[in-house]
């Protein structure tokens, strides 16, 4: 049982932030690309819990997901609101778009579900296939500071209508020497009728800033750093990483 398999829950659990990160994407799009930006992918989109609302934007955005329920979930709430159904069932370490676009996103820590090196080279090379010159991948994830006591365990409360979802994420396991960090994530499901409880258990492949930015992004060379940030997701805040550093958000620039 995966909690993806879940996309309604899943969707409510971190939906709450989508205001923040729309206004965030459409600066940063303003800002850092080049010419005027229409065309918009997220691979690993999920429930598509930004597309819909960047398309109200008037951005045309698709989307890629290896879960095929996400994927349908989000076609049908995109044709709830008048939008094309323009996400689709694919691999982010191996896809093909017909033509390019001017920027991508994947901003809550789903590059880190790729747990080897090769797979997470050849997703940044699709991407940098994927979009234009003078486009940019803004990419979120948590790295693994070299100093100080990172995260170990998160809890918060969404709820949508009748429906509260409480979801607990600790650390199981963490082995820096390999790679990996194992997390167990809960949620805790009530309706006026009902409580329910779904477990899972996923790995999250490390990264130190000088793993990511040294040995794997030196290898893409069509890519370089025009910025990086915070989840905090305040244009005006750019951030400067160094080994203390966790949440970044990187905003990487085709060349």
């Amino acid at each position: 049982m995966s909690l993806y398999d879940y996309p309604r829950y899943y969707d409510l659990v971190y939906g709450s932030d989508w205001k923040a990160e729309c206004e965030f994407l459409t600066g940063v799009f303003d800002r850092y690309v080049d010419g005027k930006t229409k065309r918009i992918l997220e691979p690993a989109c999920g429930t598509g819990r930004l597309m819909f609302r960047l398309e109200r934007e008037g951005l045309l955005v698709d989307g890629l997901d290896l879960n095929e329920k996400a994927v349908t979930y989000c076609n049908r709430r995109l044709i709830k609101h008048g939008f094309r159904p323009s996400a689709r069932v694919a691999d982010m370490t191996d896809f093909q778009v017909s033509s390019k676009y001017c920027a991508a996103f994947n901003t809550i820590n789903s590059f880190r579900h790729l747990e080897h090196h090769a797979q997470a080279r050849d997703h940044l090379r699709c991407m940098a296939r994927a979009i234009r010159k003078g486009g940019v991948y803004v990419l979120g994830l948590h790295l693994s500071p070299v100093s100080g006591d990172p995260v170990e365990e998160e809890s918060w409360i969404a709820r949508r209508g009748h429906l509260c979802v409480q979801t607990s994420m600790w650390l199981v396991e963490r082995n820096l020497k390999k790679r990996y960090e194992r997390f167990q994530m809960r949620y805790d499901i009530w309706t006026p009728t009902n409580h329910q409880v779904l477990d899972d258990q996923f790995n999250f492949r490390t990264y130190s800033q000088h793993q990511f930015e040294q040995e794997l992004l030196s290898e893409i060379p069509k890519f370089e750093i025009a910025a990086t940030y915070d989840f905090s997701y305040k244009l005006d805040r750019p951030i400067h990483v160094d080994q203390h550093s966790e949440d970044v958000v990187y905003i990487l620039k085709r060349v």
